[in-house]
């Protein structure tokens, strides 16, 4: 069963702090030309550009709706930001200078992307991005609209432990947060309690040819103001329907994607 299409449950259910079916004030289409110009400047620099949201409120509902229903399926407890919880790793260790060989910091602007998206969500304007059930797959995303080539998809998001702890953890999400010169420091992120629409993007067969053509997001681990973050990020244009996957072994070559599609 679908989560309730109702405005109200959504907002609760995403804890959002503005209604969604209200514009922003002060827009207008001066305002917008401006947007545009800033984002070619940025994709000539390389940089991550915002994510566009859906314009159609109602939508947009049914793509919050979508997400609501796979997080209840999974129980999982909606959060957008990482999460300490008491016996796991505390925020004082997500320490990004641990990390072995150093690891790249976000740019300035870029960080007031990152910082603009995260107000985006906070307000009901979300990537547009819809959850669907696969026979094969389970649960896995697809573009709702166009999405160009280096926007900032999402954070990925979930407890914070570390992996330390979760040698023997039966959880198929665990992203890798901190890759530490001492493993003791190493941290990971755990999608299973708490998390977010990154939970449902799925990886690629890197096996296969095949399976590394269907790769159209990266996932890169910055330095954020000291600490790690995790970022998904268009590696090209997405068009609408297309079926959203990044490849799981990026970093670390040790997570088994035989099976996958």
């Amino acid at each position: 069963m679908g989560f309730p299409l109702l405005q109200t449950k959504i907002v609760d259910f995403f804890r959002i702090e503005k209604r969604v079916d209200v514009p922003p004030k002060g827009t207008s289409v001066q305002d917008g030309k401006k947007r545009r110009r800033r984002l070619v400047m940025y994709k000539k620099r390389r940089r991550l550009l915002p994510f566009v949201p859906t314009e159609d409120h109602a939508r947009r509902l049914e793509q919050m709706g979508s997400l609501a229903t796979a997080l209840t399926a999974l129980h999982i407890e909606y959060s957008n930001d990482l999460t300490y919880i008491c016996d796991m790793a505390p925020r004082s260790a997500n320490r990004a200078e641990f990390e072995k060989g150093g690891m790249q910091v976000l740019h300035k602007e870029d960080i007031e992307t990152l910082d603009q998206c995260r107000a985006m969500w906070k307000k009901g304007e979300w990537p547009p991005l819809v959850v669907v059930f696969d026979q094969c797959e389970g649960y896995t995303v697809e573009a709702d609209s166009q999405i160009k080539d280096m926007t900032l998809i999402t954070e990925y998001t979930g407890d914070v432990d570390y992996i330390k702890n979760r040698e023997h953890d039966d959880c198929d999400s665990m992203m890798t947060l901190l890759s530490a010169t001492n493993p003791c420091q190493s941290l990971v992120i755990c999608p299973d309690k708490h998390g977010n629409i990154a939970r449902f993007i799925n990886g690629i067969n890197n096996h296969t040819l095949e399976g590394k053509r269907k790769q159209n997001v990266k996932c890169i681990r910055y330095n954020v103001n000291g600490e790690c973050r995790v970022l998904l990020v268009a590696t090209r244009d997405i068009a609408k329907g297309e079926r959203l996957y990044y490849d799981y072994n990026g970093y670390v070559y040790e997570y088994p994607t035989h099976h996958f599609i």
